[in-house]
């Protein structure tokens, strides 16, 4: 039987629905046409149902407009993140310095680079070398260099102070709240793309801080936050001296937070974070 046949289209769909797949069309629809054969089929179908995500299955994912390549094991862009792609552009200017942190498939970095106008800087960055090796694969048509480190560590020091932008999808999951997370989420991805230490603000603490004398003036932070993390994350903001917002996107149950370094203000160190490395 055919792979595409409407018998064993919907025997796929029939074993996706009772797996728990919420959109078991869709999802059947794309694995029949990813698969080469009925043999594939079976085994997409197989491993679809014992928990894998589909993006790894499919080795891509939609976001804004592009498809994204996805490695198993990378972070998968979800549809929220949009949120970060809309309240970036709505801040940057044309021939905007760019960097993308914990950057995973820069997914945000590609979606940028079509809605700014005319970047004359655009880089990524990841600690892990899983997501690195992604990043490098949807970015290499844009010629946009994927840095391997910790934050802001690889960059060239030349970029110091001149960076209009800073867009960021850390982790911000509490380390207590994992075992909450879906199990396709806990069982594939890497951790330290979703474990953001013990009330979830450690990376972003550690973001908003080096920020600071990496943003230019007048320069943006854009971040994902949890909406019950907001006010923490805002008083961070606050006391090292960034102007902070709060974007709520109801339909996408998502909150970006952006954050402005103001014309002639050098901002502080919160107490406690001299030293501090990350938590995760």
């Amino acid at each position: 039987m055919a792979p595409d046949s409407p018998v064993e289209r919907a025997a796929v769909v029939a074993r996706l629905r009772a797996a728990g797949c919420v959109w078991a069309e869709d999802e059947a629809r794309l694995l029949v046409e990813a698969a080469t054969g009925p043999e594939m089929l079976a085994g997409l179908v197989d491993r679809r149902v014992a928990g894998e995500p589909l993006e790894y299955l499919l080795g891509w994912a939609e976001f804004c407009g592009e498809r994204i390549v996805v490695e198993p094991g990378v972070f998968v862009p979800r549809a929220r993140t949009a949120l970060l792609v809309t309240a970036a552009a709505a801040v940057t200017g044309p021939a905007a310095a760019v960097v993308e942190l914990c950057c995973g498939t820069g997914a945000l970095t590609r979606a940028l680079a079509r809605r700014l106008v005319a970047p004359r800087l655009l880089a990524a960055v990841d600690l892990d070398p899983a997501a690195v090796s992604c990043a490098r694969r949807n970015l290499a048509d844009l010629a946009v260099p994927v840095f391997a480190g910790d934050l802001f560590d690889p960059l060239p020091v030349a970029w110091r102070g001149n960076l209009d932008l800073v867009v960021a999808n850390a982790p911000y999951v509490p380390t207590g709240e994992l075992t909450l997370l879906p199990a396709e989420s806990r069982r594939y991805e890497a951790p330290v793309a979703l474990d953001g230490g013990s009330n979830g603000l450690a990376v972003l603490r550690r973001i908003a801080v080096a920020a600071l004398s990496w943003l230019a003036p007048g320069g943006h932070l854009v971040v994902e936050v949890g909406a019950v993390q907001v006010d923490e994350l805002r008083a961070v903001l606050t006391e090292i001296g960034l102007v902070a917002e709060v974007i709520r996107d109801e339909a996408l149950d998502a909150t970006a937070m952006t954050a402005r370094r103001p014309t002639g203000v050098a901002g502080r160190r919160p107490s406690g974070m001299a030293g501090r490395r990350r938590e995760n």
